[in-house]
Order: C-alpha cells, then sequence, then structure tokens
C-alpha cells in the first residue's frame, strides 16, 4: 500500500502541477492604450482564461468606489445590461448581474460572490467567484456556470495604481467558437478602458 500510496500521491502532484504549467502559461492576446490582455489555455476547458494589466491614474481607494457601486459599476463593464446587490455580509457581496451577447447567443446572467482583502501594503484584491444556484433561474437567461477570477489593485506611487482583472469562465450552454475567442480578449480590454477613462476623468 505504500507504494501504491507514493505512486497515487505522485500522478497527483504531477497533474497539479501540469495543470498549474498549463494555467500560466499566458500569450499576450492584444496591448493597445497601455491596456494589455493575455490568454491561458485552461485545463478541462474549452475556454480560455483572461488577464487584463493597466496603470490607472487614480488610487487604490478611489478605485475602490467604483468598485462597489454595484449598480453605477454596469456602465463599464463589457456588455453590463443591468446589476444589482442580492446581499451584502461581513465582507461579502453577492451581485447578479445581467449581459448582452450577440445573436444568436442567448443573454447570459452571473451570480457572484465577491471577497474584498486589503493587503499590508496598500493593495486591494477583489476576489470572485460564481454561485449560478444562489437564485432561480431567470426566463431568458441562460446562467453562468462557473466563474474564477479577481481584480487586484496595487499602488504605485502618487495616486497611481496598477489594476490587474484576471477570469476564467464557463458561459453556460452553446457558445460559438469566434463569440467566444472575441470574448476573452473584448471582456477585459474593454472593461479595464472604461473604467480608466472614468475613473481618470
Amino acid at each position: 500500500m505504500g507504494s501504491l500510496h507514493r505512486i497515487a500521491v505522485g500522478v497527483g502532484l504531477t497533474v497539479l502541477m501540469a495543470a498549474t504549467a498549463q494555467a500560466d502559461n499566458w500569450q499576450v492576446a492584444k496591448d493597445e492604450g497601455g491596456i494589455k490582455i493575455s490568454l491561458s489555455d485552461v485545463v478541462g476547458s474549452q475556454y480560455k482564461a483572461y488577464r487584463g494589466v493597466t496603470t490607472i491614474k487614480a488610487s487604490v481607494g478611489q478605485l475602490r468606489k467604483l468598485q462597489e457601486d454595484v449598480v453605477g459599476a454596469c456602465a463599464w463593464i463589457h456588455e453590463c445590461k443591468t446589476q444589482k446587490v442580492l446581499k451584502f455580509d461581513s465582507g461579502k457581496v453577492w451581485t447578479y448581474t445581467q449581459f448582452n451577447t450577440p445573436w444568436p447567443v442567448t443573454p447570459r446572467d452571473s451570480v457572484l460572490m465577491v471577497t474584498t482583502e486589503e493587503g499590508a501594503d496598500g493593495s486591494l484584491t477583489r476576489k470572485l467567484e460564481g454561485q449560478p444556484t444562489y437564485i432561480p433561474g431567470v426566463d431568458g437567461f441562460v446562467r453562468v456556470t462557473q466563474v474564477d477570477g479577481f481584480w487586484k489593485f496595487v499602488p504605485k506611487g502618487a495616486d497611481q495604481t496598477e489594476v490587474t482583472y484576471q477570469v476564467h469562465t464557463e458561459p453556460g450552454g452553446s457558445v460559438p467558437s469566434w463569440v467566444a475567442n472575441k470574448f476573452v480578449v473584448d471582456a477585459p480590454f474593454n472593461t479595464l478602458k472604461a473604467l480608466k477613462e472614468r475613473a481618470e476623468k
């Protein structure tokens, strides 16, 4: 049993290391206007993870206010139709969002649990975790089945913040490859661009 256990552990570690390596294999897909978008394959998924990075001339506090204005944030989130708070409890907030989608894709909606953590260096991390069964489905929308990601804000000198927005999504239902491939670039780029414009007004 000892040998079998060692083999099982070894195989498990190998799979874990392979998954980590694959998830970290980021390739730049777009670099424009000070916003860099990178994509990575995700083990077991046909959809790529995306990561957008930019520097915004605003403090972490200013960006936090824009983030925590859940209803108002819909104005700068890519293809957001409407957004609201479902629940707030002990530093966590549950949000519901409806998204526009191009024809012939059925519009999507999602429920997220957002957990905010403050770093000793003044940074702020907002973890995004999909909660697809938190509320019943809504007619006319397909529920996003999985969301795993984060926003990270790191202060860089006087009133400048490095912003990282990283997400992997399982959109649920059927999504044509051309739509999925466009979304993983457009979603982070357009979201960061709109956030940047709003914060730097």
